[in-house]
């Protein structure tokens, strides 16, 4: 039986191996216009092979936009922006019916929200009808315009972006509408090398052109691939435990986090985080998952699934150190 497994494991392997071959040429591609970044270059990633969404977090000019409008350009996708604004209405997300007076009948306009790769530009900045508009067509990968229903194009990856700057004149996304997103991602000012580089870049004017180096289909195969990627049973309650940690500490060894959670993860944490783990290896080029992979990715997922108490925001503590006490306490297979 060991025998059997072992080479399951190295047929997996080859593969992803062979599947993934396409990471580092894209990476590359990417890194044409994107100086730095990597840690969110390959959240985004995640987010398309794991058929999940992603919110980034992060003060304006950290190059947002042009990571997910360099990515549609690289896997020949289409890319459509939305700008989150007050007055914006779920019509002009999803689209809405067009009376035309010659035909005597209503056509179908579609809205940007039909598109590979769509960027929800300040998503706090919607009220919530909007924003749950969206969140709809997120989940169910399908829109209904008066009474026909479109399914969505595939690959299909939302990129919402929150400015945490400003609170004046947002909408805060509820709790249960954040855990929609497979991860939330917060970025931080790139090096002072890298940014000497974006100054020389931006100077001169010359970007260099993004090739489209992947095609869709080529990303449909991957997102199969990575359910292959072999996950061992330890590596399994492992998750487990982490998120089992969040919601029952004391059982856990960590009875002073017990006042500082208001809530923890919810099964979509669990599945999220084991399928996030799942894409990292295989952007590793691996195909078996590491307790590695798993801490590589747990703050990205569960990082706006943890609900803290105003005892915890009293003490400064945020859901970030809840989710480092909690990895350093369980024990790793």
């Amino acid at each position: 039986m060991e025998q059997m497994n072992t080479v399951d494991i190295s047929t997996i392997n080859e593969k992803i191996e062979k599947e993934s071959a396409f990471i580092d040429l894209l990476m590359m591609e990417m890194n044409k216009v994107i100086v730095g970044q990597k840690y969110m270059v390959e959240r985004l990633l995640i987010g398309l092979l794991g058929r999940g969404h992603i919110l980034l977090e992060g003060v304006p000019g950290l190059a947002k936009t042009l990571a997910i409008n360099t990515l549609s350009k690289a896997v020949q996708g289409s890319f459509s922006r939305i700008q989150f604004t007050p007055d914006l209405l779920p019509a002009d997300v999803v689209g809405t019916l067009i009376y035309n007076i010659k035909e005597n009948d209503f056509s179908i306009k579609k809205g940007p929200i039909f598109a590979n790769f769509v960027l929800a530009d300040e998503i706090n900045r919607a009220p919530a009808k909007v924003q749950s508009a969206l969140l709809e067509a997120m989940q169910e990968k399908q829109v209904t315009i008066g009474d026909e229903t479109f399914v969505l194009d595939k690959p299909f990856l939302v990129m919402a972006t929150q400015n945490p700057v400003e609170q004046e004149g947002t909408y805060p996304l509820p709790e249960a509408q954040v855990d929609r997103f497979m991860l939330k991602t917060v970025i931080d000012y790139p090096k002072l090398d890298e940014e000497q580089l974006i100054i020389r870049a931006n100077l001169k004017g010359s970007f260099e052109t993004v090739n489209p180096v992947v095609s869709t289909e080529q990303i449909l195969r991957a997102q199969e691939a990575v359910k292959e990627v072999y996950m061992d049973e330890k590596i399994e309650r492992y998750i487990l435990d982490i998120i089992f940690a969040t919601r029952y500490p004391e059982k856990y060894n960590l009875e002073s986090l017990k006042p500082l959670i208001n809530f923890g993860a919810s099964p979509r944490g669990s599945i999220n985080l084991a399928s996030a783990a799942k894409c990292y290896a295989f952007i590793k080029r691996r195909g078996y998952v590491v307790p590695e992979d798993v801490r590589a990715v747990v703050h990205d997922v569960l990082r706006h699934r943890i609900g803290i108490t105003y005892e915890a925001e009293a003490e400064n503590i945020t859901s970030v150190d809840i989710v480092n006490k909690i990895v350093n306490e369980i024990e790793v297979p």
